[in-house]
């Protein structure tokens, strides 16, 4: 059994898209070029370039090369600086996914504005209902341990190990980390602002620049979120890891999406619409859909993530032939809590020993022993399986954008 990563809510979907090509007249044309991976494809979906942000750099952290390989505007940890690290990911270790530049914003300033028609009143974008930074802070707060990752995680293994050409930033598997987020439920603030029981989604849109591409403006990053799920488990979160967030992680607000995939999460949260009616946005209709000749036309959205597994290891490490080794990694699934994990070194599949204790929306650290025979080169393969029996399969079925990448990665090493 194989995981999808897909919404239940086919239907829902379809009224969303709909309205969309209403209002934004994306053809049936157009998704099927970008299914075929042509041009406008390439330039839609591809490497996000820095937009129309004016900071100096779009990180504003160190990213030293021993911790993170930089891709213009998005920075990936190397799985070898995880290493024993600790169930968390350290924020100066923590992955950094920018479509422009991280913005500055003074949190005295800051508001976060919510209006639409699922709210009482029907509260409109120029007199909306605001909440301040200190207004946040003296609601009930709830702490949560939960990971974050970007869609196209592994996204590079569809061409380097199926042979497979997409289009996107060539992600390894480290777009993502493990945070203890802070902050107050989103449910409690939509109702403090009023939500309607006709409320069928929120739309949050981030306070970075717009992002712009093959000369079109597309506004504010922003992707809609049922209201089923914003009042689940959504947080509007203010601190990682004990400390107020840091700008590139979302300061002084964003939105944390457990299981879903990393855009959902939106940072430097500014607005929030609220509607009784399906809300779109090119995020949930040009972006984030898998296209391809195993989908629909006009492709299936993309919401929950699914199972990896990743070596604490540099590509070709090396190890001496005939010494004793303890090979480390760590796996995670959308679904929830891993069940088991596996290790192959080239006799077999083994079950690897758990490390410490897992959150169901974080991670699960393990360990195996190995003894590395003649000098040579080797294959580490690495599965897991997660607590609804999804395990990973060899083949993830190609989608042109290259999201949920969840086939067992063969991790090369060396004994010498």
């Amino acid at each position: 059994m194989t995981g999808t990563g897909l919404t239940d809510e086919a239907t829902y979907d379809r009224t969303r898209l709909a309205q969309w090509r209403a209002g934004e007249a994306l053809s049936r044309r157009g998704l099927l070029r970008l299914a075929a991976g042509g041009s406008f494809a390439m330039t839609a979906l591809g490497a996000l370039p820095a937009g129309t942000a004016s900071a100096a750099a779009p990180i504003v952290k160190p990213l030293p090369p021993e911790i993170f390989e930089v891709y213009g505007t998005n920075a990936e940890t190397r799985w070898e600086a995880l290493s024993g690290q600790g169930y968390l990911t350290p924020v100066e270790r923590f992955f950094v996914r920018n479509h422009t530049a991280t913005p500055s914003i003074d949190a005295g300033a800051w508001r976060l504005k919510l209006f639409g028609t699922g709210l009482r009143g029907a509260p409109t974008a120029d007199k909306p209902v605001e909440f301040t930074y200190d207004d946040l802070r003296r609601l009930p707060s709830e702490t949560i341990t939960v990971a974050i990752e970007c869609a196209g995680n592994g996204r590079s293994y569809f061409t380097g190990q199926q042979g497979q050409a997409v289009s996107g930033t060539a992600w390894k598997l480290g777009a993502i980390g493990v945070a203890r987020w802070r902050g107050v439920r989103l449910s409690t603030v939509l109702a403090r602002a009023g939500l309607t029981r006709h409320a069928v989604d929120v739309l949050p849109e981030g306070l970075d620049a717009d992002y712009v591409t093959g000369g079109t403006n597309l506004g504010k990053v922003r992707r809609p979120l049922p209201v089923a799920k914003a009042l689940q488990d959504v947080l509007l979160a203010y601190e990682m890891n004990g400390r107020p967030l840091p700008p590139d992680h979302g300061y002084p607000v964003r939105l944390v999406v457990p299981s879903w995939i990393g855009i959902s999460s939106i940072k430097w949260l500014g607005r929030i619409e609220v509607s009784e009616t399906p809300l779109v946005s090119p995020w949930n209709t040009q972006y984030y859909r898998l296209l391809g000749p195993d989908y629909p036309a006009e492709g299936t959205v993309v919401t929950r993530q699914v199972v990896k597994s990743a070596f604490e290891l540099p590509w070709n490490a090396e190890f001496e032939a005939g010494g004793r080794q303890v090979l480390r990694g760590r796996s995670w699934s959308g679904n929830g809590r891993i069940r088991r994990v596996e290790v192959d070194t080239g006799e077999g599949w083994r079950h690897a020993k758990f490390v410490g204790t897992a959150a169901d929306r974080g991670w699960q650290r393990w360990e195996i022993p190995w003894r590395p025979g003649a000098p040579g080169a080797r294959t580490l393969r690495a599965r897991a399986t997660d607590i609804t029996g999804v395990t990973q399969p060899d083949v993830t079925p190609l989608n042109t954008q290259g999201y949920l990448f969840d086939a067992v990665v063969r991790h090369p090493v060396k004994v010498v």
